[in-house]
């Protein structure tokens, strides 16, 4: 995913940056507003600082707004209401203010891509997604079937399959998956994340194998191998166990 960071202050441009890399986006940064309107590669999304040396920021929203229909994040420490309403009015999709962390834009990165992508699906239409032969998840209904049935999960449960099932195969950090799932500025124990997993280990049985990291996160996979593997759980041995959570082993409640 490739990103447009407009934002005149390189100290905060850098740190930005090098936090997106990490997270594996591709950063294009520009330091002024006219820098930023003749950027000529395609982009993603664009993360935009109000105040520009050039040029005030809510122009720029304004003319790239006109120009297509780009997701944008605003980025200012100017925290006063007003900015926030007509930077939303002329067409951003978020708003952070500065000081903010890393992580709380990389939340509202992946929260406003989620609003804004259409969720991929392997038949015609704008039906529910299929994962294998066995499981659906209809994220327009915010439902979940296994072979034609309805499994019942809890709110927080399906957020978590809908966010694992977006990239099957993809390893999940701790961190991204509390992030996206629960709040940017969750600072708790993350059991709550190792309970959820062992419940959609449990409703899930055969049609995904969520896979425990130790120290890192965890990964969907496929189980029945018609989406992603060949059936079996990749290198490395089959499903943990729902007690081995791959931080201390905390057993659900």
């Amino acid at each position: 995913m490739r990103v447009l960071l407009v934002e005149d202050d390189e100290p905060v441009a850098q740190s930005l940056r090098r936090g997106l890399l990490r997270y594996g986006f591709e950063v294009e940064w520009v330091a002024t507003g006219q820098a930023a309107l003749t950027v000529a590669e395609p982009y993603d999304l664009v993360l935009l600082d109000l105040g520009l040396p050039d040029t005030d920021g809510l122009d720029v929203c304004k003319e790239l707004r006109a120009r297509g229909t780009v997701p944008i994040i605003v980025i200012s420490a100017r925290s006063d209401e007003t900015d926030r309403v007509v930077g939303l009015e002329l067409g951003a999709d978020d708003y952070v203010s500065k000081p903010f962390g890393v992580r709380e834009v990389i939340a509202r990165i992946r929260a406003v891509m989620r609003r804004v992508q259409p969720r991929p699906t392997t038949g015609a239409g704008s039906g529910p997604d299929r994962y294998g032969s066995r499981l659906t998840v209809d994220r327009r209904a915010a439902r979940v079937h296994l072979d034609g049935t309805e499994v019942a999960l809890a709110p927080k449960e399906y957020d978590l399959l809908a966010f694992l099932t977006e990239e099957p195969g993809a390893l999940m950090s701790r961190e991204q998956i509390m992030e996206a799932v629960w709040d940017a500025n969750w600072f708790g124990p993350t059991k709550t994340l190792d309970v959820h997993v062992a419940a959609l280990r449990r409703k899930l049985a055969g049609a995904v194998v969520i896979e425990a990291v130790r120290g890192v996160g965890f990964r969907l996979v496929i189980a029945d191998g018609t989406a992603a593997g060949d059936g079996t759980a990749p290198a490395g041995g089959t499903a943990p166990a729902d007690r081995g959570a791959d931080r201390g082993g905390d057993r659900p409640a």
